[in-house]
């Protein structure tokens, strides 16, 4: 059962855009599916499943689902670039390390990086802890 409390109405965004990183590496989809996992996992969030979509000639999208949210990269290896996201509900996850591991593997030149504190925490603080916000469902 999921409880309330790991999946608040707010939490940590964290976009970026990373530049200079060799072509090889983005259109390589184990390469981003394995950092992409690591970061999932040092980020303490759960993976449901991965969605990943290479394209030609070049370039990979990838859609990681989490419980908490999700994270995504789509790559440019034409330009050395490329754009990724992570989302992840609650305080209890830091979707920070996400970037942080596609960082360290993929060694870019340079990045952009924003994070966003995202929802109301006012109404996070009216809601009792002990009552689960999602029921789960087996289909």
């Amino acid at each position: 059962m999921t409880n309330y409390e790991e999946h608040l109405f707010h939490g940590m965004h964290v976009f970026g855009e990373l530049y200079g990183i060799e072509k090889e590496l983005l259109d390589d989809k184990d390469i981003l599916e394995h950092a992409i996992k690591l970061g999932v996992d040092k980020s303490g969030a759960s993976l449901c499943g991965i969605q990943v979509k290479k394209f030609e000639p070049n370039g990979v999208t990838l859609l990681a689902l989490l419980s908490e949210s999700h994270a995504s990269i789509h790559t440019y290896p034409e330009m050395g670039a490329l754009f990724f996201d992570a989302f992840t509900c609650g305080d209890r996850c830091k979707p920070e390390m996400i970037a942080t591991t596609l960082i360290d593997i993929l060694k870019p030149q340079r990045k952009e990086l924003k994070t966003v504190m995202r929802g109301d925490r006012s109404i996070d603080e009216s809601m009792p802890l002990s009552r689960p916000m999602v029921k789960q469902v087996q289909f």
